[in-house]
């Protein structure tokens, strides 16, 4: 029977990773919600053709036991989803994705003990040191209007509502009041916008843009 604890993970801040969601603040004075992290494209190979990218929940440390479980570091802030999940893919550059069935799971000192079918021997288990596990995009936490994944966000083209181009979002950095949009011109000037709905009216995921209306004043900091 699988255990299920809901444990409090340390933000990591990665872009390769079940990454920090951030909410677009509707005041200076609302706290955002850091609360996940979901990444990534690396780790698709032949082994599996997937028609969508795949997404980190864990890092597999090292072998625990002899019986073929994986202790993994955590890297979503929503460990309740492995009581749902049935299978996983496997990543490892240079080795061929794997899909693996999940038969069960516990959570220990901030980190999650995994156990797959098939794995059965601590020799198994320590060739998944260094292995990222995975799910399809599909399977990420539906999230709350004007919340984003922060791997949705990086990247994506800045402009203003005259059409004026001032970059692409670079990073973001979570502040007190409101994460702010590191964004990098083609010159390589940085400016910062903070992710409020009052300075970001219009966030296109699909098409990878974001609107800013910046006060004046604030693109010549």
């Amino acid at each position: 029977m699988r255990s299920r604890l809901k444990t409090r993970v340390k933000q990591k801040y990665s872009n390769n990773r079940e990454i920090p969601v951030f909410e677009k603040v509707k005041s200076p004075s609302k706290e955002i919600s850091a609360l996940s992290q979901e990444s990534s494209k690396e780790g698709n190979s032949d082994a599996y053709q997937l028609s969508e990218e795949l997404i980190s929940v864990a890092n597999i440390v090292r072998p625990q036991g002899i019986r073929g479980e994986v202790v993994a570091e955590i890297v979503t802030d929503f460990p309740e989803r492995f009581e749902v999940l049935d299978s996983v893919y496997l990543c490892s550059k240079g080795v061929p994705l794997q899909r693996a069935e999940l038969e069960g799971f516990w959570f220990h000192k901030g980190r999650i003990v995994l156990k797959f079918s098939s794995i059965d021997t601590r020799d198994q288990a320590e060739a998944l040191r260094g292995f990222s596990v995975k799910i399809p995009r599909s399977s990420l936490v539906e999230l709350p209007s004007d919340t984003y994944f922060e791997f949705d966000l990086i990247g994506c083209k800045v402009e203003t509502l005259s059409g004026n181009t001032l970059g692409k979002v670079r990073e973001i950095m979570p502040t007190g009041a409101a994460p702010l949009l590191v964004v990098e011109s083609e010159e390589g000037k940085e400016i910062l916008l903070p992710f409020a709905d009052a300075i970001c009216p219009t966030v296109d995921i699909a098409s990878k843009l974001i609107v800013v209306k910046p006060p004046e004043g604030l693109l010549d900091l």
